[in-house]
């Protein structure tokens, strides 16, 4: 029997725990089940309490003190403690049925999603190949008010894209905190960005290269933005090249968003699938007949 879970994942203060408190709202509303597991060993306050908690096995505060470690080393190591004791999750999620939906709530130090091979592992443990069998995916939040600069959002486009290729498992990137950028940007030009659509957004940011008579200082910055520019071209030009990155966007004040992104989410991990059984073949081919006509 499969279970279905999403793996919230994303920047620090992407908005990812207040996501999680927003979906577990909107299901009890709903009257779906749900499991909610922090695996942020610094977490402090929550909403909701989580039916599973990593700071019950190991606190990043214990290890920082114990080993002096800094906070990203100290992170690290709780994972890979997490790694050696991972029955602390299985005998909690083994008896779960397929009708709860299970939430992880994940740190937000970047390194996790980049280049170390820890998650991985632990997706690798969870997912459909390990022995919990859960048809997972991941939620990567980004704060919408990165639109607002340019080079900032090509930068959390390009870290989405290394932990989709990283992770190898169906993914759902979400534009956070949209109520902050509703007054600052067009629903025109925010198409631009949930699309990503590199080529209008690079022509749009070309400046005027005037700089202001005896300002050696604005000289610097024309330079450096000059460097900047032709960086900013490339890392576009690698993000189109993949055309891997959309984005959906979310206010979680508003619970028809909410349910637009879960709706999403289930999409990814075939939760509609595994409730409602299959049309008959005869009745697809009559309905595909009558879209012909």
């Amino acid at each position: 029997m499969s279970k279905f879970g999403v793996l919230v994942m994303g920047p620090a203060g992407a908005g990812k725990t207040t996501f999680c408190n927003a979906m577990i709202q909107h299901l009890q509303n709903t009257r779906r089940s749900c499991f909610y597991i922090n695996l942020d060993p610094a977490a402090e306050t929550f909403s909701y309490e989580p039916d599973l908690d990593i700071r019950e096995l190991i606190t990043l505060e214990d290890v920082m003190e114990e080993l002096e470690l800094g906070p990203n080393g100290g992170l690290i190591y709780c994972f890979e403690f997490l790694l050696q004791n991972l029955d602390f999750l299985s005998e909690a999620l083994d008896p779960l049925s397929e009708e709860y939906l299970i939430i992880i709530d994940m740190p937000g130090q970047i390194e996790l999603y980049t280049h170390i091979p820890l998650l991985p592992s632990l997706v690798q443990f969870l997912s459909r190949q390990g022995p919990l069998n859960i048809n997972l995916c991941a939620a990567y939040l980004l704060e919408s008010t990165f639109v607002v600069d340019k080079a900032k959002f090509f930068s959390g486009t390009l870290s989405a894209m290394s932990a989709m290729l990283m992770l190898e498992m169906p993914h759902v990137n979400i534009l956070s905190k949209m109520d902050q950028v509703k007054d600052m940007v067009s629903r025109k030009e925010l198409k631009r960005f949930t699309n990503v659509d590199m080529q209008s957004l690079q022509d749009d940011s070309r400046d005027e290269e005037e700089t202001p008579s005896g300002d050696p200082s604005a000289t610097n910055s024309m330079m450096s933005g000059g460097s900047f520019k032709r960086l900013n071209q490339a890392v576009g030009q690698l993000i189109d090249d993949f055309s891997m990155v959309s984005f959906l966007k979310l206010d979680v004040s508003e619970e028809d968003s909410v349910a637009a992104i879960l709706s999403h989410i289930d999409d990814a991990i075939q939760y509609h699938e595994a409730q409602e059984p299959r049309e008959p073949k005869d009745a697809q081919e009559v309905d595909y007949e009558d879209a012909d006509e």
